[in-house]
């Protein structure tokens, strides 16, 4: 997968093999050169209400759980792993759609990170194409999205006002100030061997309130990677 995604772009910048153009980016001090390799190297594929069930959980168990118990109404949801930012939009929508009127009295606002800039420059534009909103009830769709044209809708003020976005490697330390109740980060493990999944999954662990959730995609598993969540359901698992 590397050869195939950077060999044309080694050969063309004149570098002599993968050795030499991987010290050149390292020593490249505006960082432009990472952020080429980062965008070729990552895959990011995602559209609105994927893996619906997860959204169902929230609405159903995880918001009624946690607006009863938190004082302050500040709810913290952190999509880690975000790419073009339709995760991370729909717990938004779930959320706004859950508490209604009462919306205005909680502080719900989403952190979305992710390591390209490319995916996240686009998250933060807000403009997706007709088919990354196919999964959306109609009422939602009219609801949060402005038509730009015929192909494109932008994420409406209300919605993008929700989400936060910002660059986050996951290899590097945590330090946010306060905990999460909700935490997604679906069908990322996948690209990242055991041994860094586990040191992940203990990094998510610490992060999280008592009692709050680690939302993983439907493909992926925390069996042999964590002892100290409990599988409430497949791929939705509870510190």
């Amino acid at each position: 997968m590397i050869e195939g995604r950077l060999s044309v772009a080694v050969e063309q910048a004149g570098y002599k093999d993968f050795h030499e153009y991987v010290d050149a980016a390292l020593s490249d001090k505006s960082g432009n050169m990472v952020n080429f390799l980062i965008t070729k190297l990552t895959t990011n594929f995602t559209y609105f209400m994927r893996e619906e069930t997860h959204y169902r959980f929230l609405t159903e168990h995880a918001l009624p759980e946690w607006t009863a118990k938190i004082k302050d109404r500040d709810l913290r949801t952190w999509s880690a792993g975000c790419s073009s930012g339709e995760e991370a939009y729909t717990a938004a929508i779930t959320i706004m759609e859950f508490l209604g009127s009462a919306k205005n009295s909680w502080d719900t606002t989403v952190l979305a990170t992710d390591i390209s800039p490319r995916v996240l420059a686009a998250a933060k534009e807000g403009i997706y194409q007709a088919g990354h909103l196919k999964g959306l009830p109609s009422h939602l769709h009219n609801k949060y999205f402005i038509k730009q044209d015929e192909q494109n809708y932008r994420v409406s003020p209300q919605l993008a006002k929700q989400v936060i976005f910002a660059p986050l490697n996951l290899m590097d330390p945590f330090r946010f100030k306060r905990k999460f109740h909700i935490i997604f980060c679906r069908n990322v493990m996948i690209y990242f061997d055991n041994d860094t999944n586990r040191k992940l999954v203990a990094k998510f662990y610490d992060v999280l309130e008592q009692g709050g959730y680690l939302i993983i995609g439907l493909s992926e598993t925390l069996s042999g990677r964590s002892d100290q969540f409990a599988n409430i359901s497949p791929s939705i698992y509870r510190k």
